[in-house]
């Protein structure tokens, strides 16, 4: 599935199950609440901070794929075609990072 199919498979899902979108400004708190999730597996299951027997069981895809679809319906309902974008930065991170990340004594 490709991104332009991703978003048309939220917003079909949307028709089918949801009302309507939420607005521009609910979603975006929903991002951030969802990106916090992510952020818990990830301090707690890959950094310093111990694993709570609560979070063991919670899945990372599936949390990353909450902020997939989120960031999709403010795609879909701001008018961003997320294929476009991303392939134009893309291009932009390419063009201007090969060299900086290839020269940086951090990675080696």
């Amino acid at each position: 599935m490709n991104i332009e199919n991703a978003q048309q498979a939220v917003d079909e899902w949307i028709k089918e199950h949801g009302v309507r979108y939420f607005n521009e400004l609910t979603n975006m708190a929903q991002l951030t609440e969802e990106v916090g999730e992510v952020a818990r597996i990830i301090a707690r299951r890959y950094g310093e901070q111990s694993e709570k027997e609560s979070d063991k069981d919670k899945d990372l895809g599936e949390e990353l794929a909450d902020v997939l679809f989120v960031v999709l319906c403010l795609a879909n309902q701001t008018g961003v075609n997320l294929e476009d974008a991303f392939h134009k930065k893309l291009d932009i991170k390419t063009k201007r990072d090969h060299d900086r990340h290839h020269n940086n004594d951090k990675l080696k």
